[in-house]
């Protein structure tokens, strides 16, 4: 039932379920999905560590950056359904649409200078 909680719990928020379709195209890096949705990058942050303990994605560290992607064929049964039905369920959905044609436009920027801007400032003290 732990994971079944943790799914649904997951699946609760339309940020993260935004997210984790952009995750359908390929891996991203945090700072482009900051850039997709918007929000302050401790909000991104938390809501992929929701994902992540739901093991709905993955994470990687790679230098400074870290990347998340959908979880792969080691996940629980219980996971690749979730995965599959909002993917069939949101395919034609409006805002999923949207999302997947800026995620093309945000995968062809400069990952560094998309970074930096998210970085926060070092402050003196």
């Amino acid at each position: 039932m732990y994971d079944f909680i943790n799914i649904a719990k997951a699946l609760s928020d339309e940020n993260r379920v935004r997210a984790l379709m952009m995750l359908c195209k390929g891996e991203l890096c945090v700072c482009q999905l900051i850039e997709m949705l918007r929000l302050a990058p401790s909000t991104v942050s938390k809501h992929m560590s929701i994902l992540r303990q739901a093991r709905l994605v993955e994470s990687r560290k790679d230098g400074r950056w870290m990347y998340y992607r959908l979880t792969d064929g080691d996940a629980s049964e219980n996971v690749l359904q979730a995965i599959r039905w909002v993917q069939n369920s949101l395919a034609k959905d409006k805002q999923t649409l949207a999302d997947a044609r800026q995620v093309k436009g945000v995968c062809k920027m400069d990952k560094k200078q998309l970074c930096d801007c998210y970085k926060k400032p070092k402050t003196k003290g």
